[in-house]
């Protein structure tokens, strides 16, 4: 929950764990982040590995991520110009979290995908 403060001044977050959420969380950011704990990636190979993300997507979530100083962007001064992304000092630390939601993932995936499909079926009917 995000305090009460006057448009335009740094937002605060009442809880931690909010806050946290506010930096990586969304169906993009862990992921980017998971990418780019192994090795610097450029635009394109960030695209072939989440194929489903839109281009103009991935761009609002590695500015974010950036602007947070969580990722660091390498301009190359080459032609044609090279851009590369990592893990900035503050994203490193992430590192545990991440890779705590993947263990937990491939952990629980069936059981929690079973439980969706359970919930999905439609109830069974009373003959009377």
């Amino acid at each position: 929950m995000k305090l009460g403060i006057p448009h335009g001044e740094v937002e605060a977050f009442a809880c931690p764990v909010t806050f946290t959420v506010d930096v990586i969380g969304g169906k993009w950011k862990s992921l980017i982040l998971f990418h780019l704990i192994a090795q610097k990636r450029r635009f394109n190979e960030l695209r072939r590995l989440m194929p489903e993300i839109t281009q103009r997507m991935l761009t609002l979530q590695l500015r974010e991520l950036e602007t947070d100083r969580i990722i660091h962007r390498e301009i190359y001064r080459e032609v044609p110009p090279k851009v590369e992304y990592s893990l900035a000092p503050l994203g490193e630390t992430l590192i545990p979290l991440i890779s705590a939601m993947r263990e937990w993932g491939a952990t629980h995936e069936e059981v929690v995908l079973e439980y969706r499909r359970k919930a999905s079926e439609p109830l069974p009917h009373n003959v009377d």
